[in-house]
């Protein structure tokens, strides 16, 4: 019984966490401007400043609303270190779709 409990706490304890994991990934904030998803890089680099490296990744196909394929640059930037923390951020179509934050060695 007491197992059923802990485990049941366990699971409690994760899907209350969920929403917030997620939601940490959709923002970023740079001093003291905050950068969000669908931001386009001259925002990125207006409110943070040019970024520690720049590379091209590639480029990508997408559709659009209208089913209309396009293709598309992949760039990937990187902040930090940020009180140890660097920061990556993945750019697809001038569109800022991924942000990832990872502690320094």
């Amino acid at each position: 019984m007491a197992a059923v409990k802990s485990q049941l706490w366990l699971v409690s304890a994760l899907l209350v966490a969920l929403p917030v994991t997620s939601q940490a990934s959709s923002t970023w904030r740079c001093g003291s401007a905050l950068v969000s998803l669908n931001d386009t890089a001259g925002q990125v680099a207006n409110k943070c400043g040019e970024p520690r490296s720049q590379e091209l990744v590639g480029y990508r196909e997408i559709s659009d609303d209208y089913g209309f394929r396009h293709e598309v640059e992949v760039q990937e930037w990187s902040y930090g270190p940020n009180n140890g923390m660097y920061h990556y951020l993945r750019f697809e179509g001038n569109r800022l779709v991924k942000i990832d934050s990872k502690r320094g060695n």
